[in-house]
């Protein structure tokens, strides 16, 4: 198992981090669509089975340890976040002294309306 972030081939903005096993390795390569090992489920699992918000891989790249993967993709449907947002990494430390964290980005979709 290694991690594996999703950015974005155009932009260069990070998307996502999830984990890849050898059977999401194998998925990924075989359908050029990214696949991740799903923790909480324990199971292979295929970015944007249930909201269509797939991600089409346009390049792979390892990390000078091999240990993480780099996918560079095309996001469908705006958003890799299953909380509406283009990014997972929606929340920023506003303030360094207070620990307080703000959104830094509007939700491209409603959740709720996604995934009934």
């Amino acid at each position: 198992m290694v991690p594996a972030i999703a950015q974005d081939a155009k932009t260069g903005k990070v998307l996502m981090m999830a984990y890849m096993d050898e059977e999401a390795w194998e998925q990924t390569l075989a359908t050029g669509e990214a696949h991740y090992h799903s923790r909480s489920r324990n199971a292979l699992w295929h970015k944007g089975e249930s909201s269509g918000h797939v991600q089409k891989v346009h390049a792979v790249r390892l990390d000078c340890d091999q240990d993480t993967v780099l996918l560079l993709v095309e996001q469908k449907g705006g958003a890799a976040c299953h909380l509406g947002y283009e990014s997972c990494f929606f929340q920023e430390l506003s303030d360094l002294q207070n620990g307080s964290w703000t959104t830094c980005c509007e939700k491209v979709f409603d959740p709720k309306e996604v995934y009934k």
